[in-house]
C-alpha cells in the first residue's frame, strides 16, 4: 500500500489528514517536533513516529529519508508515494506592527519548511510521487493585516508551479492547498470571537468557517496515487473567498 510522510502531524488538519489516509488503506509516518503529542494518534492509526525540525534543512531530509526505508521505493502504486507539509503559522498583524522576529518567524516556519520539503522530496522520491503543500487564501487575495503570512504563502504557490515543472518529468507531482480561516487551535483567538467568526463569515461566500476536515480532504485527494494527472495547481479551499463575491445573501 502506498505510504506518505505527513510533515507536521501534530496540527488539527493533519489529524484529519491522517485518519482519511488511514481509512483509505494507506499508511503513514508522522513527522513533529514533539512526538509525544503524537502518541494517540499514532496509536488509532497504526502509524510510526518521526522527530524533526520544520526549520532544519538537514532535519527534513533526515525525515524524507525515514520515510523512504520505512515504506521503500515507489512502484506500482506501492511504497513511498509522497509527502504533505502541514506545518505553519498564523500573524494576523499590519506591516508597520510586525517585529524583525515575527517576520523571520514566518517566513520560517512557512515558506522555509516548504522549500526544505520540495527540496528533499526532489531527492527522495526519484520514482515519482505526490507532494502537497500548504498555501493560503492571504496568498491569493488582499486581505488585511496580512502581509507577513501573504507574503510567505504566495512564495509557497509560486514554489510549487516552479517545482512541478522541474520533476514532472519523473512523475512528481507538487500541488498547493489554500485554505480560508479554519477552525483549528491556531486561529481559534479569531473563530472564538463571535464578532470576528461572523466577520470572516461575510467574507466567505458560503458563509462559515472551514473546518479541519474540509481541508484534509482536498489534501488527501491530491495525494492518492489515482489523482496523478493534477500537478501545478493552487486549489483554493476557502468558502469561494478567493473567487466569488456575495452581496446581501439571503437564502431561499
Amino acid at each position: 500500500m502506498p505510504g506518505f510522510l505527513i510533515l507536521g502531524a501534530s496540527s488539527d488538519i493533519a489529524a484529519d489528514l491522517v485518519r482519511r489516509l488511514h481509512a483509505a488503506g494507506h499508511q503513514s509516518l508522522l513527522a513533529a517536533r514533539d512526538v509525544d503529542r503524537l502518541a494517540d494518534l499514532a496509536a488509532e492509526t497504526n502509524s510510526e513516529t518521526v522527530a524533526f525540525d520544520a526549520a532544519d534543512g538537514a532535519s527534513v531530509q533526515a525525515a524524507f529519508d525515514a520515510a523512504k526505508e520505512r515504506f521503500g521505493p515507489f512502484q506500482n502504486g506501492e511504497g513511498f508515494a509522497g509527502a504533505a507539509n502541514m506545518v505553519g503559522s498564523f500573524l494576523m498583524k499590519a506591516a508597520h506592527l510586525t517585529s524583525d522576529e515575527e517576520w523571520s518567524d514566518t517566513l520560517r516556519t512557512n515558506l522555509d519548511s516548504a522549500f526544505y520539503c520540495v527540496r528533499s522530496a526532489g531527492k527522495a522520491l526519484r520514482d515519482g510521487g505526490s507532494v502537497v503543500l500548504m498555501g493560503s487564501v492571504a496568498g491569493r487575495i488582499g486581505v488585511h493585516s496580512h502581509e507577513a503570512i501573504a507574503a510567505a504563502k504566495a512564495g509557497v504557490a509560486g514554489l510549487t508551479r516552479s517545482a512541478a515543472a522541474t520533476y514532472a518529468h519523473r512523475g512528481l507531482r507538487f500541488n498547493c492547498v489554500s485554505p480560508g480561516l479554519t477552525q483549528t487551535k491556531l486561529t481559534e483567538r479569531i473563530w472564538k470571537s463571535e464578532p470576528a467568526a461572523e466577520a470572516s463569515r461575510d467574507m466567505h461566500a458560503l458563509h462559515r468557517l472551514g473546518e479541519p476536515g474540509d481541508v484534509a480532504a482536498a489534501v488527501a485527494f491530491l495525494l492518492d496515487p489515482a489523482h496523478d494527472w493534477i500537478t501545478g495547481q493552487e486549489i483554493g479551499v476557502d468558502g469561494g473567498m478567493s473567487a466569488v463575491v456575495v452581496k446581501n445573501q439571503k437564502r431561499s
